[in-house]
């Protein structure tokens, strides 16, 4: 997203509500750009490190009311089989009935329940998200990174940020015993946003 000029502040966001700048230009729908997204994740590893990784292929849209941001919605679908961490054993293995079982449920997907805005530009999206199988509700917390008109005349829109989940609650509950104690693989999963989606013409 570093190639857009971001701005918060734009003539046509001068205005502000007592929450911050009015967004009510922003309304409307839009696409998620996978080419200038990100959707990352780490987990800890041997109980001393962490283990990063991200999708590669995913699709999702947005509907933003800038005047009502509760009335904004959000729905994202990944593919499994895209998932990397650099090693491509590991990824393989994440890919099996151990873990994710891609062959039987290939897409993670989130539909979001509600939203709000909690401060300037911080906004919180509760929603729906599928791991094999298994529905439960997350929360992600989302900072407002700004608007742009890129290079093409599109315009976008830009977030960032993410949630913690547990992963065995969705039935993700592969791991081994370490001979100096505790396990091979966390619980807690770190899932981190970056989003650059483009308003549908």
């Amino acid at each position: 997203m570093g190639i857009f000029n971001r701005s918060k502040n734009t003539p046509a966001a001068t205005e502000t509500t007592p929450q911050g700048p009015d967004l009510a230009h922003l309304t409307g729908d839009y696409t998620i750009d996978a080419a200038h997204s990100k959707i990352g994740f780490a987990v800890r590893h041997a109980m001393v490190t962490n283990v990063r990784g991200e999708f590669a292929e995913y699709d999702g849209k947005l509907h933003l009311d800038g005047s009502n941001p509760a009335a904004s919605t959000a729905e994202l679908t990944i593919k499994v089989a895209s998932i990397s961490t650099g090693q491509a054993q590991r990824d393989e293995h994440l890919r099996t009935g151990d873990f994710f079982d891609a062959a039987a449920h290939p897409e993670i997907t989130f539909k979001s329940t509600s939203a709000e805005q909690v401060d300037e530009d911080t906004y919180r999206l509760h929603g729906d998200l599928t791991i094999k199988g298994t529905t439960r509700p997350v929360v992600l917390d989302l900072e407002f990174t700004g608007s742009a008109t890129d290079l093409y005349g599109a315009n976008r829109v830009g977030f960032e940020g993410g949630t913690t989940v547990n992963r065995t609650d969705w039935g993700l509950t592969y791991n081994a015993a370490l001979e100096t104690g505790g396990v091979l693989i966390g619980e807690k999963v770190k899932l981190t946003l970056d989003i650059s989606a483009v308003r549908a013409s």
